[in-house]
């Protein structure tokens, strides 16, 4: 099956785009440059037995390792809430109960705090009834905070006394750093217990994973606000719309909302620096969008300019140890306003923040999709006595990914990657906001 392009000719032309990427060799594709049809890579182990640079698929084994009718089965869900928590609750209950025939099936309130049992909050017993109807909802039916990983031995004790054999951690890299912690506190005991995560985590930032659920949810709601700021923007003189979006280190969010929303005019992100003042800066910048156009919206993640916030502030940290981050929304709202009002010139800002109705919110179809298959590969995990994992995505195939590699890193955005001259080709916005 030949798959070569025909072309018209040879291509002798330089590309204007070439004066707007910096970065050539990320920017641009050579045409020797291909696509694996087949992503699998075989079924013949490798010599030495280990295995490099790829991954275990995921799915149903023919052979497992525990007997479903002795099986006890416990779900958490920890950090902070996401779309499509309730989604693959009601997975990993429905593939147990009535994939394998796991009777057993217990809920941890509350995250890893629900194995402490200083907080005594009880375990809830989780059916296909009860939970049938949950995925309609937002939230988590188990609720979720952070931190409780303190006392590891403590939470594997309990997990111990109540006889769990398989827990499933729905989280981001701190829960995974937690599941973790028990997967090798139950491996020195001796226990029987097998670990597998589900990631969890908003920003899109877990590396070897192509994407975490509640993503798509985000970005395609934070796409409304955006539609917002500009209708307002749009509505007044020099109007301009500023959302801030989540993002703490990986602006994902940000970056594909705009890429989908095309009313963007600046995207701001973690991984971008950019300075405010100046004649490259993002005032001047804006300034002459005004003058141009007449109005302007600029979307900002969560985690973008804390290199500007925070040069004499304290550092401070939740309980998962994340550090707080300085609020750059407000502070961009502020400092706006103060730059065109000190030149005289008037401005309409409009700030938004949807934060908490994006994370409150139910999972879009697409991501619902996505969680029901993310838990039933969980449990296909899970009862064939695989631990110390979290479930993936790798070129559109789940995977088991081991959760040492997966906190290895943070995934983030490459100023310098193709996905980067994307957002700058929907934007407009200069390459680089940095004054030499």
């Amino acid at each position: 099956m030949p798959t070569q392009i025909k072309n018209l000719g040879h291509c002798t032309i330089d590309s204007p785009l070439l004066k707007k990427y910096s970065q050539r060799d990320a920017a641009f594709v050579d045409d020797n440059i291909r696509v694996r049809l087949n992503a699998f890579i075989g079924k013949n182990p490798p010599k030495g037995g280990e295995y490099i640079d790829n991954f275990e698929a995921a799915g149903p084994r023919e052979k497992i390792f525990f007997q479903p009718e002795k099986t006890k089965v416990a779900i958490t869900s920890c950090g902070g809430l996401c779309p499509g928590i309730n989604d693959v609750i009601r997975s990993l209950v429905m593939e147990s109960y009535y994939g394998y025939g796991v009777q057993n099936i217990i809920g941890i309130p509350y995250g890893y705090n629900g194995l402490n049992p200083d907080y005594n909050y009880k375990p809830v017993s989780l059916s296909p009834d009860f939970v049938k109807s949950i995925h309609m909802q937002g939230g988590s039916i188990l609720g979720s905070s952070r931190g409780g990983t303190k006392d590891m031995d403590g939470l594997v004790d309990t997990l111990e006394k109540l006889n769990v054999n398989i827990l499933y951690t729905i989280g981001g890299d701190g829960t995974l750093r937690g599941a973790h912690e028990i997967a090798m506190i139950a491996t020195k005991r001796g226990l029987r217990l097998a670990v597998v995560g589900i990631p969890k985590t908003i920003d899109n930032d877990i590396s070897f994973i192509q994407r975490s659920f509640g993503f798509e949810t985000a970005f395609s709601i934070a796409v409304e606000a955006i539609y917002a700021a500009h209708t307002e923007a749009e509505g007044a003189p020099n109007g301009i719309g500023l959302v801030k979006l989540m993002g703490r280190h990986s602006g994902f969010i940000a970056a594909n909302a705009a890429i989908a929303s095309s009313d963007v005019n600046f995207v701001l992100l973690p991984e971008v620096p950019f300075e405010l003042e100046g004649p490259n800066g993002l005032y001047a910048h804006l300034e002459e969008r005004l003058k141009r156009r007449g109005h302007a919206v600029i979307c900002v993640a969560e985690g973008a300019g804390q290199e500007i916030l925070q040069k004499d502030s304290e550092k401070k940290y939740d309980a998962s140890g994340n550090l707080k981050l300085a609020d750059i929304g407000i502070y961009l709202k502020e400092k706006i306003q103060e730059y065109f009002n000190k030149k005289g010139i008037e401005i309409n800002l409009k700030y938004i923040d949807p934060s908490y109705m994006i994370r409150s919110a139910p999972a879009v179809p697409n991501d619902s999709i996505y969680c029901t298959l993310l838990g039933q590969n969980a449990v296909h995990a899970g009862m064939a006595g695989k631990t110390d994992l979290v479930i993936g995505q790798w070129s559109n195939i789940y995977t088991h990914v081991p959760i040492e590699v997966a906190i290895s890193q943070r995934k983030r955005i490459d100023p310098h990657s193709r996905f980067y001259s994307s957002v700058l080709d929907a934007t407009g916005q200069p390459s680089s906001m940095i004054n030499e």
